[in-house]
């Protein structure tokens, strides 16, 4: 069985950093692209920052110059480092993968950690 499991949640204040690592287990084949998301109350799920399995990279508009993602592909993590953190980037972040197995190429998710940026 697949599973993608986060880490590296916690209390921030705000100007602070904090650094997400997510691992993917289990048996497959191959991992494309992979990515965070986050939720934070009352809102929708949204894009944080994704990359592809070459190190092709995407962020929303709202962390660019703050976050970066990265991915070691011989441990099968992503890890997004977020500097100058804000109340605004209080939220459930969820770790997301295109895994390939013996039967299905299809999207993963995480449980999710949260990260709250409060002083």
């Amino acid at each position: 069985q697949v599973q993608l499991v986060e880490s590296g949640g916690g209390l921030v204040q705000p100007g602070g950093s904090l650094r997400l690592s997510c691992a993917a287990s289990g048996i497959f084949f191959s991992i494309d692209a992979m990515g965070w998301y986050r939720q934070a109350p009352g809102q929708q799920r949204e894009l944080v920052a994704d990359i592809t399995r070459g190190g092709i990279t995407n962020f929303a508009d709202s962390v660019k110059g703050r976050f970066t993602i990265s991915r070691d592909n011989a441990k099968s993590t992503v890890y997004l480092q977020m500097n100058s953190l804000n109340p605004e980037d209080t939220a459930v972040y969820y770790c997301n993968a295109r895994i390939a197995t013996l039967s299905t190429k299809m999207p993963y998710w995480g449980k999710g950690t949260l990260v709250t940026v409060s002083s």
